[in-house]
């Protein structure tokens, strides 16, 4: 959530019962609680092949196009933050 917040002042971070939706003009990221021990990042990449950890969201939500399983802070790298610099990009 820090990061997509300093892509541009429209990021609107919009906590939920359940998960936090990350939203420019639209919805581009979700954050969910899948397991005790793990949180998904579910993003908005059309036209983009599902390749290692973004993975194609199959039964994850129907809204997102790819989902990344996180099980610790130090798995988000710069990998990550491309996704959702283009997932935000996208939305805008």
């Amino acid at each position: 959530m820090a990061y997509a917040a300093t892509l541009g002042p429209d990021v609107e971070i919009a906590p939920k019962k359940s998960n936090v939706s990350l939203r420019a003009r639209k919805q581009f990221a979700l954050l969910q609680p899948n397991t005790k021990t793990r949180l998904d990042l579910g993003l908005i990449l059309p036209g983009r092949a599902a390749e290692g950890r973004l993975e194609a969201s199959g039964s994850f939500n129907a809204m997102f196009t790819h989902r990344v399983k996180l099980e610790s802070m130090d798995q988000i790298d710069a990998e990550i933050e491309l996704w959702i610099t283009q997932a935000y990009a996208a939305a805008r």
